[in-house]
């Protein structure tokens, strides 16, 4: 009896658990159909996830187009392949739609991946023993063309699928590519790295946008789909300022001059000087953003991003800042060769190894690129801290605001005498290039400086309507119309007189008004010296009058034979570009009704007299050099006929011949003089003569050994300069 109570008991108490546990169980099963959560969790919202695909639909970056309408820059749609490994995919075995033969899929794709069959299955067999579901191929299963993918779907291969997506491509290569710039793949989407990429990124960026439906456990979808579609959003297209032309002229003679002179850096910004547009602009060593390499080495874009010193292209701002302020007197005397302001501060040499060219005028200075006339101007006429308030009106201490990634400015260098000094020649002090041509832009246009900028406007795609527009802009007025208007005559002279600097700058039909330039390279804190280890540059504008087009060019270290100028390559890159692109332009020529420079044919000279032979050649133009005391000619540097340009040295040989001073001579006219003098000659360095072997008036005999050295316009003694200022530190 007690047995059977227990046991009663006992029962009772699961009966009333198993109860408990059972209205527990309901309770909570009418709770959630009641309330069709779980733990806060929506099963409806829950359902609809699981049942429910999304896609999304990939948004196209926005083109570059240049002036005229050409496509720099656009989305070119590449595929990537994957292998389904997973044989659960496939549900009709008559119809695999997995990879069912590894080895013989290898062997298919192998050729048209451009890789080894050994590289494909190992990745399947990877896939298959790791039971993942699919495997792609890395690098070469990517950026697959549109004709690759259709060979590879002609074949049919069980597994093999593939995913659209966008390449970033540039069908004219190394076309601008400076300034059109670079981008890459980054988690799906396309990202600006340089360039008008990286600057305008947000701009041609779109939205992406998606679609979803609900589907069946197959993945099918359903009737009632409730399928949602967000449309992309494409990014907006950007219009660059260059034109085609101009910018395929400019690569084109850079190659030339890259692959004949092999220089270490070029540079060239053609600008339109009434407006700031940049119609051109191309550096060296440059790259092809479509075959990127590890031999890229500078990303960066040198005409904005990388300062120099400017040479003597920065007296045009010194002459202009001394006729702006009232203290300039073109023809006013001055002594040039060299000029020192006080024991404690290096001297300032004319490029001619400092014998300059006597008492000239500082109009002439300004022609032959005088260092001391600069000097001088600065130091006695404009004063220091005035030269600077202008140097800061032409905003050489500011960027120039152009719409470009990774501008950097120069430095003004003026804390010492001989910086303010060096500054007035271009020396110590840094400047861009598209500084330059920004100060630039307020001589040729009438004293008002323009800003830079290489963005025209900006369009939607869809609608084709102006987003925004860029309009010239004045950024500051330093100088005068009248002062603009004489420093263009002064470098119209640079170009045009018989001791200007520039004449290699000429163009046939047009008038040039420019300024050269030669500047020193630092490096561990000291100039480099020798021949071609310099900076050549030139910047011009033409028609003088009014200057439709103007252009910058520098050349740095270009590899010369002794007997190549340094502005050969620049000049070379100048009048091709600037002479074609004008006349593109239908620019009227300017030098239709100007005299015409009528070059000197060289008479009969051997047995003449020397009197009046060098009197009548020199009335022409020549610079005629007697060599000895004979009273006639035995033989010159030009024959009969030959034809020479006003300027050009003759040298006139006599009896007894001894050595004159060759000093500011140029190379040419020294390998002139030993080629008729039978001498032995070896040159040392570039620009013009300022040391010799042989002393002057030594008696001259066949077959004697001459050393010349040669410097470039503003190269000066640099351990001098150096040891001066550490005295001045001191």
């Amino acid at each position: 009896m007690r047995k059977n109570k227990t046991t009663h008991f006992m029962s009772g108490i699961l009966i009333l658990l198993f109860a408990g546990i059972f209205l527990v169980l309901v309770g909570r099963f009418l709770y959630i159909q009641a309330t069709a959560e779980i733990n806060n969790i929506s099963l409806e919202e829950w359902a609809d996830k699981k049942r429910t695909t999304s896609y999304t639909l990939d948004s196209e970056r926005g083109k570059i187009f240049g002036k005229n309408g050409m496509t720099l820059a656009y989305d070119r749609p590449t595929f990537r392949i994957h292998a389904i490994v997973d044989e659960t995919y496939t549900e009709n075995p008559k119809e695999p739609m997995h990879v069912k033969n590894p080895e013989k899929t290898a062997e298919m794709l192998a050729p048209l991946l451009h890789v080894k069959e050994s590289y494909i299955l190992e990745r399947l067999e990877k896939g298959i023993n790791n039971d993942r579901f699919q495997v792609e191929f890395g690098r070469a299963g990517s950026e697959l063309s549109l004709d690759t993918k259709k060979k590879i779907e002609k074949l049919d291969i069980p597994g093999i699928g593939f995913e659209k997506e966008s390449l970033r491509y540039y069908p004219n290569g190394m076309f601008a590519s400076r300034i059109i710039g670079l981008a890459h793949r980054e988690n799906g989407k396309i990202i600006g790295d340089y360039g008008i990429e990286n600057q305008m990124n947000d701009v041609l960026s779109g939205k992406d946008g998606y679609i979803s439906y609900k589907r069946d456990k197959q993945g099918w979808k359903l009737l009632d789909a409730d399928e949602v579609i967000k449309k992309p959003e494409d990014g907006n297209n950007v219009y660059l300022t260059i034109d085609q032309k101009i910018q395929t002229l400019l690569e084109d003679v850079m190659s030339q001059m890259q692959k004949k002179y092999e220089p270490k850096r070029m540079s060239a910004i053609v600008m339109d000087p009434h407006t700031g547009e940049v119609l051109a602009m191309s550096n060296r060593p440059s790259y092809n953003p479509n075959k990127i390499n590890h031999e890229v080495k500078n990303w960066y874009n040198d005409a904005v991003s990388t300062p120099i010193e400017p040479g003597s292209t920065m007296k045009m701002f010194t002459w202009a800042s001394a006729i702006e302020e009232g203290v300039y007197n073109g023809n006013e005397l001055y002594k040039s060769g060299t000029y020192q302001v006080s024991d404690r501060v290096t001297p300032v040499h004319d490029h001619n190894g400092g014998k300059g060219w006597g008492p000239i005028t500082y109009d002439e200075g300004f022609a032959r690129s005088s260092n001391v006339a600069a000097a001088k101007l600065v130091w006695e006429k404009i004063g220091t801290e005035k030269f600077l308030d202008y140097l800061k009106a032409f905003d050489f201490d500011e960027k120039t605001g152009i719409d470009l990634p990774r501008e950097q400015k120069g430095e003004i260098l003026y804390n010492w005498p001989s910086e303010k000094l060096t500054t007035s020649f271009g020396q110590g002090t840094t400047v861009t290039p598209i500084q330059l041509m920004k100060a630039a832009t307020a001589i040729a246009n009438d004293g008002k400086m323009m800003k830079p900028y290489v963005i025209s406007k900006v369009v939607d795609p869809d609608t084709h309507k102006v987003v925004s527009k860029k309009s010239p802009e004045i950024v500051g007025q330093p100088i005068s119309e009248e002062t603009a208007d004489h420093v263009m005559n002064l470098m119209e002279s640079v170009v045009s007189k018989k001791y200007g600097t520039g004449q290699e700058f000429k163009l046939k039909d047009f008038t040039v008004a420019g300024k050269t330039g030669t500047s020193q390279i630092s490096k561990n804190g000291k100039y480099l010296i020798g021949h071609g280890n310099y900076i050549y540059s030139f910047l011009g504008a033409a028609p003088k009058d009014n200057p439709q087009l103007m252009m910058y060019v520098s050349v740095k270290k270009p590899e010369l034979e002794p007997y190549e100028l340094g502005s050969e390559p620049v000049a070379f890159i100048f009048k091709n570009v600037m002479e074609h692109s004008l006349h593109y332009l239908n620019i009227n020529p300017d030098k239709e009704n100007t005299e015409p420079v009528h070059a000197v044919e060289i008479p009969q000279l051997e047995g003449e007299s020397v009197v009046d032979k060098k009197e009548s050649l020199t009335k022409q133009g020549l610079d005629v050099t007697v060599l000895g005391s004979g009273e006639t000619i035995r033989a010159a540097s030009s024959e009969k006929g030959a034809k020479l340009l006003p300027g050009d040295r003759l040298i006139l040989v006599t009896d007894n011949p001894t050595m004159p001073d060759i000093t500011g001579w140029s190379a040419r006219d020294v390998l002139q003089l030993a080629d008729l003098l039978h001498l032995k000659v070896e040159t040392m360095g570039h620009g013009y003569a300022v040391k010799q072997s042989i002393k002057e008036g030594t008696t001259l005999k066949e077959d004697a050994y001459l050393g010349v050295e040669f410097k470039p316009p503003n190269a000066e003694d640099n351990q001098k300069k150096e040891n001066k200022k550490k005295q001045e530190r001191n």
